[in-house]
């Protein structure tokens, strides 16, 4: 295994410019921008001494609906990992171009609540190529420590649509398990892709306005899944466990500007979350946290 550290995060508006050429005609074939086929890359990236810039985050709670408070939201440590993720999805030894890959699940586990001063050591890997009946799955898996201890990591699930997929090897976390009917509706501006892309750093161009949505197949630019998930968990913020696993699948797009509605019940000791289509019966977003002990 292979690890490349970093002592900054990269610098994502030009990665999201590479993650765009593979998807362009004739460039996309040529080599060092071909990305390989059949593997997850033998490679580990890391930040070490990342601490929170309290601009980013008071940015980041307003766009999310998040209160301040002396800890980071659960969803907060995706963003100092972000850089990272991209860097390793643009890497040619990645076995799919990024523009085609859809985030289809998420887990996080938040092992105890994180301090808004702490220094966070960050550490992102890919695994587990498998197969899916569209396609394939991968994951990236993202692990956040504070001085030697992991506090907090992360699951991302991405689907690369594709011919030649089969039966999925494990079953979905969520399968089953349906959105909670809600009376919350959240009206979405136009521009929540780009608000959010802008603190996120996630510009891929299917969030920012519908003319790019539509050259990659929407009818509008889409909101993005974390925000979605971040949202969803600032609802039920004084909720949340201080210790807890949150499991999330993002089943249909949320196209811009719209109208969802968020509802949330009690499953015993666990919480499911779901976010849905207010004029119609689709469920964009499900979700569970459980506690941990």
């Amino acid at each position: 295994m292979t690890t490349r550290v970093f002592d900054k995060a990269p610098a994502t508006l030009p990665l999201m410019l590479k993650a765009a050429l593979p998807a362009i005609p004739l460039v996309g074939g040529l080599p060092g921008i071909k990305h390989a086929k059949g593997t997850v890359p033998d490679l580990v990236l890391e930040r070490t001494g990342v601490v929170t810039d309290p601009a980013h985050l008071d940015a980041y709670n307003e766009v999310c609906g998040f209160p301040r408070t002396d800890h980071l939201p659960a969803t907060y440590p995706h963003m100092a990992a972000f850089g990272l993720h991209m860097t390793l999805m643009t890497d040619t030894s990645f076995p799919f171009a990024p523009m085609g890959l859809v985030h289809l699940r998420n887990t996080i586990r938040q092992h105890r609540p994180i301090g808004v001063d702490e220094a966070l050591d960050v550490s992102v890997h890919a695994t587990d190529l498998r197969p899916h009946p569209k396609g394939s799955l991968v994951d990236l898996i993202t692990s956040v420590s504070v001085g030697g201890a992991v506090v907090w990591d992360e699951k991302m699930t991405l689907f690369s649509r594709h011919r030649g997929g089969a039966a999925e090897t494990s079953p979905a976390p969520l399968a089953g398990v349906e959105a909670p009917p809600g009376v919350v509706h959240w009206k979405l501006a136009g521009d929540l892709g780009r608000r959010y892309g802008a603190v996120s750093g996630d510009r891929n161009p299917i969030h920012l306005h519908p003319l790019t949505a539509r050259a990659f197949g929407f009818p509008s630019n889409i909101a993005h899944g974390m925000w979605t998930l971040a949202r969803s968990l600032s609802a039920v913020q004084n909720k949340l466990p201080s210790a807890f696993v949150n499991d999330a699948e993002f089943r249909k797009p949320i196209l811009l500007p719209g109208t969802v509605v968020f509802g949330s019940r009690r499953e015993g000791d666990d919480l499911v979350l779901g976010v849905t289509g207010s004029r119609k019966p689709v469920t964009h977003l499900v979700g569970k946290v459980v506690a941990r002990t």
